[in-house]
Parts: structure tokens; sequence; C-alpha cells
């Protein structure tokens, strides 16, 4: 969404029931229900309403929206698939940029005419993420970017790099601060470093550039010609197509002279966890990142492989500060 529309704001409501329950009920609430002792998923669609210019509490921003952009989480939220239920009303979308109008009589971190985007997550600054940070998310639980306006509390705001244009801005807030975690935490890719990514997703095609600003040598799985020459124009050194050489974990050993792997950011999931498992190299990390498709469950997920794994959902405002400070160092040249 860009250039000027009408005020107007988007929101997620419940779809009616085909089975004829309606949408109004307990029964229809988000999150499902329980019918037979099995979880029916609600439905939700979009509607249109008239937006009134809001007002800023003492600690809120009101941002103008320029773009906004989606990502496989609001789909997932739109057939209630996503681990929370979207509350009923709610503006969708994550992520999104546009420029202070205006702002509390409070508020320090942000002036007018700033432009900005928000964090993931509501309250998460830095250090561990919590559960309770998890449970506050736009475009979940509180009203996203797919409007004409949007409030946020000043200590969601984060300034975004002059040079991006407004639809690059957009797409920062949820793949692409997922991918600068995956890369620079608990210890960051080192210059000569070997990332293998493992999906062609929004997800991987920023990994693939933050891994080469780190100097690592970077190796894609995908599935396509056409997709593994986009992942080289970003700055993949090698790529490996998964429908010609369906195990491209020993396509990766041969690349690495049987070291494997050291960084693998594995944004499909469960159905690939063995084979990244597989490539890794001795005390590897491997990265599942955030909300995917289930799989069948994996008895030793390890097998003789010592590395590790873990599952990380998205960043802290500190993370994505970081990310933008990283991103405005490599802008080119005017």
């Amino acid at each position: 969404m860009s250039g000027p529309v009408n005020s107007v704001a988007y929101h997620l409501d419940p779809l009616p029931d085909p089975a004829g329950r309606g949408g109004d009920g307990p029964a229809a609430m988000p999150g499902g229900d329980h019918a037979g002792g099995l979880l029916r998923p609600v439905l939700f669609g979009l509607t249109a309403r008239s937006q009134t210019p809001p007002e800023p509490g003492p600690d809120q921003i009101v941002v103008r929206v320029r773009a906004a952009s989606l990502n496989r989480r609001d789909l997932l939220l739109m057939d209630g698939t996503y681990p929370l239920p979207a509350a009923a009303g709610v503006v969708p979308l994550s992520d999104g940029v546009g420029e202070v109008i205006t702002m509390g009589e409070r508020v320090t971190r942000v002036a007018v005419g700033d432009r900005v985007t928000s964090t993931y997550f509501l309250n998460w600054i830095d250090g561990p993420q919590r559960l309770s940070q998890v449970r506050e998310q736009f475009g979940v639980n509180h009203d996203g970017w797919l409007a004409r306006h949007i409030v946020l509390n000043q200590e969601s705001a984060v300034r975004v790099p002059e040079h991006l244009t407004n639809p690059e801005a957009a797409s920062l807030t949820c793949a692409g601060v997922v991918a600068w975690a995956a890369l620079t935490k608990p210890v960051p890719v080192e210059p000569g470093g070997i990332v293998l990514t493992v999906g062609t997703g929004t997800v991987a095609l920023f990994a693939v550039q933050f891994a080469r600003m780190h100097g690592a040598r970077v190796i894609s799985v995908t599935s396509s010609p056409e997709k593994a020459k986009r992942l080289r124009a970003l700055g993949a050194d090698e790529t490996i197509d998964r429908t010609v050489t369906p195990d491209w974990e020993r396509a990766v050993l041969d690349l690495t002279d049987g070291d494997g792997a050291d960084h693998i950011i594995d944004a499909v999931g469960l159905p690939t966890l063995s084979k990244s498992v597989a490539a890794g190299a001795f005390n590897a990390q491997v990265t599942l990142i955030g909300a995917f498709p289930g799989g069948k469950p994996t008895t030793n997920p390890f097998g003789g492989a010592y590395l590790s794994i873990r599952r990380i959902a998205v960043g802290s405002r500190t993370d994505f500060e970081a990310m933008n400070r990283a991103i405005a160092d490599t802008a080119p040249a005017r």
C-alpha cells in the first residue's frame, strides 16, 4: 500500500461459520473452538471501515502510513493457524512505514516529520525474550499498519535508514529483523564463516545479504533456476537446487570439503531440519525461523551431530536498531 488513499482502516473480522454456527457467539471467538473434540480455527476476512485521525496519548505518536507489506504470518492469522489468535476487529500487518504527524507531550525518541516503522513486539526492547512480550504483537492484538494512520507508543517506534524507499523500509520489521538476529545472536557470524540458507522466502533473501555484509561465504538451497539466479544476484556464492539434488546436505558437505556450514538459517522448519543438521559443521548453529508448517516429530534431531538448534521469533528493538545502522553504513554513495 502506497500513495494517497482515503482515511480508511482494514480490520480482521471473523467470517460466518460454514457449518452455520454464526460469527457472533462464543463458538466463533478468535483462536478456534472445540466441537466434537476437534479444534476448528476461526477464519477471518478483511473489512474496510472509515478511520478518524487519532489523537496521541502523552507517550504516543501518530504515523501517517506510506507503505505496508505482507508476511506469511498475516496469512496464517487469517486462516486461524498462527500460534496467537487474532483479536476480532484488529487492524492487520506488522510491517509498514510512514512519517510522524503528531505526538504526545512526553515523546522524546522521535520528532514530527521523522520516518519510522514499528517493532514487531510492542514491549521487547532488549535482553532475553519473555512469553509476556511475545503475546503483544502489532496486527494480532494491537492495531497494525493496514490503515491510513497508526498510533504507536514511542518505545515501539524505530527510525528507518534514510536511503531506503518506503516499500523497502516497510519490509524490515519481520523478515529483516529475524534474519539479522539469526546471524548475529548469540554468536555473530564471522568473516570467512560459512552460512547456509534453506528456503527462498524473504527471510532467506535478507539472510544472504546480511551474511555477505559480515564477510561470510553463503550457500543457498532453493527450488528453481530462477530463484537460484536471484539468490546469486543478492550475494550467494553457491546455490543448490533441491529438485535436482534432493540430498542437498551432501552437496553442502562436498562444497565445504566435508566440514559443513557454521550457521544454518532454516526458514522451512521440521521438514528440512534433519538435512540442515546433517549439513552443519562441528559446533554449528541451526536456527529455525518463527512460525512454520508442522511436520513429523523428530525423536533425535541431533543424530550424531555436535551442534546447537534453536528457534527464534523475530528480534528486539535493539536488534532492529543495530540492523538499521548496518544497512545505513552500507548505503550506496549518492
